[in-house]
């Protein structure tokens, strides 16, 4: 089902999120990083490219094949390329320690299942070269708007005058990063979205963090 709304809204998302929402994280993991195969998964349209776009090689992934048609169009747009694969998180058709970086915004809270967010890390732990790092950004439980909600939750989109849901799993801190241990990865950093400006980091949007996998 999420892949039906996925590809539902895959048009008006390109319109509506035609920009990284993360660009500044981006942009300095660009100049940290400098070069190599970059891994975008959940690559949606394609936004989230941009910073990268002179000096990496790039691929994207999605499950959504009408989010990849977007990532065409936009791809083509601001000219650059990139090898687009339709694929799930939880089993990636890639070797082993393929990409030397990754970056998923957005992408791990729409993963159904506990075990199934577990191999969807793990798998991306497996792509990685040693010593490769990952941006991941999922959104927290925390944020005011759910409030006194569950942690599963269906959030709507407005599509050709219809309202589609999309699946969240919405993360605590020490939720995220307990996973992201288990798993096995280095935590590099862990907190808010640059943009956030409060003092205390339970209210963010998003939770951000930076892993390396171990050499």
């Amino acid at each position: 089902m999420s892949r039906e709304v996925f590809d539902q809204i895959a048009e008006s998302w390109y319109r509506v999120r035609h920009w990284p929402r993360l660009r500044t994280e981006l942009e300095e993991l660009a100049q940290r990083w400098h070069s190599g195969k970059l891994l975008n998964l959940g690559c949606a349209h394609g936004a989230d490219f941009l910073p990268f776009r002179e000096d990496f090689e790039l691929c994207g992934v999605d499950f959504s094949g009408e989010m990849l048609r977007q990532a065409q169009r936009f791809s083509a747009k601001f000219r650059f390329e990139a090898n687009l694969v339709m694929a799930d998180a939880v089993s990636l058709p890639f070797g082993d320690e393929t990409f030397d970086w990754a970056v998923a915004v957005a992408t791990y809270h729409h993963v159904k299942g506990k075990t199934e967010r577990e191999t969807a890390l793990q798998e991306l732990k497996r792509v990685l070269k040693p010593g490769g790092e990952a941006f991941l950004t999922v959104w927290n439980w925390g944020q005011p708007r759910f409030w006194l909600r569950y942690k599963e939750n269906r959030v709507p989109w407005r599509v050709g005058g219809k309202t589609v849901y999309r699946y969240y799993h919405l993360f605590s801190y020490g939720e995220f990063q307990k996973l992201l241990v288990k798993v096995g990865f280095e935590i590099i950093s862990i907190s808010p979205e640059r943009s956030y400006r409060f003092p205390m980091r339970n209210f963010s949007r998003n939770i951000c963090a930076l892993v390396k996998k171990h050499k």
